[in-house]
């Protein structure tokens, strides 16, 4: 096969405090995991329970999604107490028994902060809003009315209309990037990022692993409040937002991604490194320059040690070319960055059902995430194929889907519950009615089922996650020469003593290809690795992949 060198992404030396690069993480909602008291809601104990599931699956870590005090006007990231468990959740004891039982296991825990913006019942927000000369009147988003009485700008909520909220007792308006219960901080302020970093401090003290920071580029906002200036409409995509959302309508060069944010995350970053083996996980929610930001909170060793990309996180699936576009413009916008793959979280239709995909595509993606350069991560149920639960409208508990219904549903067909026994009342996630229905669709392939039969998709998702850490150079080698020749994708991974070839046939006719010159073996036989012939061509049919190996020096 003739490759070109199209693609060069370096390898990194990883050591025991670096075992988050090329690292698996799980997520887990935990609303959605599992119940142990019988609300119906899930909770910490929860997951505890489950922790030797997660740990059979081989992963490094589990990602936990807010479980901190919250009025729970966005489930949990609506924060009123960032050093406090929720009561539905249970106890802060609760989180050290999970913390002990997850290290005891071998498992790494991260945790979800939500440093952005708090809950309006937040008592920083309650004393800010309070008056414009307390102690923390600037600590949030401030701004009068321009003469006529309308906001300050033209920015928008990701939820719906404006960015400002009018607050009758400061006769001001307040940015909130979210909902109007979601106040945004003013990083501008020196004591609000102190008073962040004592909370990341907080839980490093207790022995978190580190962190999954939620909407890290919208920290800080323009100074100066300056308008947006409107996106042309060949620019739109809907990465972070629905189409039928306006906040796609601009390009939001003021109300984030502020150059500020750079040196308070290498703060951030100063502190985590006092502490050993722990590692931040950003997220860049930004439709346009989404790589090119990674590429500066990643850049080095001072700022963050990776972030979460949303390139495979969108409608559009994924093909040959496209995943070569994303890797050529990760190359030329940050080629030093560390991303953070994934398929399917709490914030998007989960992609068995976004990318139409039987269980032979859902076995070649597994591989392929594996496979690529960068951390992975999955999405509870992920590894059982789970599609999208249809949620009626009756049913709907989030206010995202609520206010853009029918053409955007919302989040909640991804929040379902999690799915343990196939005939037992809800799944197995709680004897009393859930929170959000049970999917009877999802039931089908629930975990009892599938421990059963070897054959099943999640014993194969187990088989390439022990694959990626069985070789070095998949979970941290660089990627070269990645080409896309129709429907397959192909490129080698290179750790200096390994070298992997991988190739995925992303389409539903057949492939051909040849192995590059050297002594090839085959790998992931057991996953469905096809074999080349004696003349090393190799036959890729619809969905299928080849992965072979060979020694160097």
């Amino acid at each position: 096969m003739n490759v070109q060198n199209t693609s060069h992404i370096a390898a990194a030396t990883v050591s025991k405090s670096d075992w988050w690069r090329g690292g698996v993480i799980y997520q887990v909602y935990p609303r959605s995991f599992q119940d142990s008291n019988g609300d119906g809601i899930g909770d910490l104990k929860g997951i505890t329970q489950r922790l030797g599931y997660i740990s059979s699956l081989g992963v490094d870590a589990v990602w936990i999604s807010p479980f901190f005090k919250s009025p729970m006007k966005d489930f949990g990231y609506d924060v009123s107490d960032y050093r406090d468990v929720d009561p539905m959740f249970g106890t802060m004891e609760d989180f050290r028994e999970l913390l002990d039982q997850a290290h005891a296991l071998g498992l790494r825990v991260m945790i979800d902060l939500v440093l952005s913006h708090t809950s309006d019942q937040h008592p920083w927000f309650r004393e800010s809003r309070a008056s414009r000369d307390n102690a923390k009147s600037d600590w949030y988003v401030w701004a009068d009315p321009q003469p006529d009485g309308t906001p300050p700008n033209n920015w928008l909520s990701i939820f719906g209309g404006s960015a400002w909220q009018w607050d009758t007792r400061r006769e001001q308006y307040y940015l909130h990037n979210f909902l109007t219960s979601q106040p945004d901080l003013n990083f501008h302020c020196r004591e609000v990022q102190d008073a962040l970093l004592d909370v990341a401090r907080f839980w490093l003290d207790m022995g978190v692993d580190g962190f999954r920071l939620d909407t890290i580029n919208f920290y800080f906002h323009d100074k100066q409040l300056r308008s947006n200036p409107a996106l042309p409409v060949s620019e739109r995509n809907a990465s972070i937002a629905p189409m039928v959302n306006p906040y796609n309508h601009q390009d939001h060069l003021y109300s984030k991604s502020q150059p500020e944010n750079l040196a308070f995350l290498e703060r951030l970053r100063a502190l985590t490194d006092k502490y050993e083996d722990r590692a931040c996980l950003g997220e860049v929610g930004d439709a346009q320059r989404g790589l090119e930001i990674m590429g500066e909170y990643t850049s080095g060793d001072k700022r963050m040690h990776m972030c979460y990309a949303f390139e495979f996180l969108e409608k559009r699936r994924i093909t040959a070319s496209y995943a070569k576009q994303v890797f050529d413009q990760l190359e030329s916008k940050a080629g030093d960055a560390w991303a953070c793959w994934a398929f399917s979280n709490h914030d998007v239709a989960r992609h068995a059902s976004r990318w139409g995909l039987d269980e032979a595509a859902l076995r070649l993606h597994s591989v392929l995430m594996m496979s690529l350069r960068g951390s992975a991560c999955l999405y509870q149920g992920e590894e059982l194929g789970l599609a999208e639960a249809d949620v009626p409208f009756e049913s709907l508990q989030d206010p995202y889907g609520i206010e853009f219904w029918p053409e955007f549903k919302g989040r909640d067909g991804c929040r379902t519950p999690m799915v343990w026994k196939t005939q037992d009342e809800n799944a197995g996630f709680s004897g009393a009615r859930p929170w959000l229905p049970v999917s009877a669709e999802q039931a089908a392939s629930a975990v009892d089922r599938q421990e059963a039969d070897s054959q099943a998709l999640l014993h194969h998702y187990r088989r390439a996650i022990a694959l990626r850490h069985s070789h070095p150079a998949l979970k941290s080698g660089a990627q070269l020469d990645m080409t896309a020749a129709r429907d397959v994708l192909s490129f080698l991974r290179d750790n200096g003593s390994e070298q992997i070839f991988c190739a995925f046939n992303l389409g539903t006719e057949t492939g051909q290809l040849t192995l590059p010159q050297g002594d090839w073996h085959i790998i992931g036989q057991d996953l469905g690795s096809v074999a080349a012939d004696a003349s090393g061509q190799v036959a890729l049919g619809a969905w299928q992949f080849c992965l072979a190996a060979r020694r160097k020096g």
